[in-house]
């Protein structure tokens, strides 16, 4: 049995990493399989993701477009009401920010839009392997429309107006804490997660130590009964859950395990969202196991855009 504190990361490497490194890195949590990234594993992973449908990974990249185009073909895309699309205007263009997910999805229901087909086919162009299944080729409509696409980069993003920064700038934030925490964070929208999978991950590996976390209860000083007491339903809960996974599967042992196991889970949102999470979890009215993780992170993403918080 390990006893860990909560913590949080913010994901900053993975903004500086391609696509493909980020969505393997951030799906590769669920199973907790870390262990088998090196520098050929990215784009077979990635692949093996879209092929089997595995469409919540594909909602750890975005991108953003700025797009040139007529008032007639905006018209258009915005008549199809896109989900999980952000646009905004900026001068003469129009900005664009959505998961990989999103755009697969919309080409798949209207690829024969011209504004759907050039920001699709923009991407198609450097990433192809991110759309294999999806993309057909085109019809043309890229060529004939006249429609000018191209892509922003982190650092142009993060120089747009605050307003704009808050709706396009995505950022991904790794917690570690406990169930209860996790079964509150899911219920945010919109927001994109991936989390460590009791249903694959068998604790009693040695990439787990044979064990399984626990994260610390913060109501409970070390040293008192009730610690003691929690100490030891967890210590006993670790034992019938070892010892069910000598007959069944981990999906079937984890009926067992408590609120106080340890998980990971990535959020990704833009910064817009991640004001609204900390209004809600920050407030003395939140429950504290989430408020001892999310007032340290609320304090950091003002630090870093203080135009936004």
């Amino acid at each position: 049995m390990l006893v860990v504190d909560p913590s949080y990361e913010i994901q900053d490497e993975l903004d500086q990493a391609s696509l493909v490194i980020r969505l393997e890195v951030c799906g590769r949590i669920c199973y907790k399989s870390e262990e088998k990234i090196d520098r050929d594993s990215a784009l077979p992973f990635v692949k093996k993701i879209a092929e089997h449908g595995h469409n919540s990974v594909m909602e750890m990249a975005v991108v953003t477009l700025a797009v040139k185009c007529s008032d007639e073909q905006f018209a258009a895309l915005l008549a199809l009401e896109p989900k999980y699309l952000f646009i905004d205007r900026l001068d003469d263009e129009i900005l664009v920010t959505a998961s990989i997910r999103s755009f697969r999805e919309l080409y798949q229901r209207a690829g024969k839009t011209p504004l759907v087909e050039a920001m699709v086919g923009f991407q198609v162009d450097s990433h192809s392997y991110l759309f294999e299944g999806i993309w057909d080729g085109g019809h043309g409509l890229r060529e004939e429309s006249n429609i000018q696409v191209r892509k922003l980069d982190l650092q142009e993003v993060e120089g747009l107006p605050a307003a704009l920064v808050a709706n396009h700038r995505f950022c991904g934030v790794k917690l570690t804490v406990n169930r209860a925490v996790t079964h509150e964070i899911v219920r945010h929208r919109p927001c994109s997660y991936l989390q460590e999978s009791q249903r694959y991950c068998r604790y009693s590996q040695d990439k787990f130590g044979n064990q399984v976390t626990f994260i610390k209860p913060m109501f409970y000083k070390e040293g008192t009964e009730e610690f003691s007491l929690w100490q030891k339903a967890m210590e006993d809960t670790e034992k019938i859950y070892l010892q069910l996974l000598d007959t069944s599967t981990p999906q079937a042992a984890r009926t067992v395990l408590p609120n106080s196991c340890k998980t990971e889970i990535i959020v990704y949102c833009n910064l817009t969202e991640w004001k609204h999470i900390f209004k809600l979890r920050t407030s003395p009215a939140a429950e504290p196991s989430m408020r001892e993780v999310m007032i340290p992170l609320a304090a950091e993403m003002e630090e870093r855009y203080p135009s936004v918080f």
